[in-house]
């Protein structure tokens, strides 16, 4: 069974770890990795990448991506969301910060920062939700 809009929204703003996804030219199928992003119901979806990135260069040629979050427990329930690049910024401390805190505990955020110097520059890339797909397919443990 599909989600309500708002359903949707609140799914996706949950940290779930999203398969991304980015077409990546004639005769190939997408560029699809796992990637950590940020989403306010309502906004926009946004991720981190490095400006010369495999990822990066798929984004400017194709101007749109798609991120698809799911869960198996207690139920199955996924949602996929599509849509434009609306656009890129230098990713700054504040961004960084507020991604990794996201998905790690307190104690991890900063040490991951740290560390994570080493990885060099990165941009923002946004996201306007445009597409969704979604279901919700019940906890199966009761089927």
């Amino acid at each position: 069974m599909p989600l309500t809009l708002q359903e949707r929204q609140e799914f996706l703003a949950q940290p779930h770890v999203a398969a991304f996804s980015v077409a990546a030219g004639a005769g190939r199928g997408p560029l699809t990795v796992p990637i950590w992003y940020q989403y306010s119901p309502g906004g926009e979806a946004w991720i981190l990448t490095g400006p010369q990135s495999q990822k990066m260069r798929y984004l400017r040629e194709a101007g749109r991506f798609g991120l698809m979050v799911q869960q198996v427990e207690p139920a199955v329930r996924y949602v996929s969301v599509e849509g434009p690049v609306t656009r890129t910024t230098p990713m700054t401390d504040e961004m960084h910060r507020e991604m990794v805190a996201r998905y790690l505990p307190p104690e991890s955020v900063d040490a991951y920062l740290k560390a994570a110097e080493a990885y060099g520059e990165q941009v923002a890339v946004f996201l306007r939700p445009e597409r969704w797909l979604s279901a919700d397919l019940g906890n199966v443990s009761e089927l």
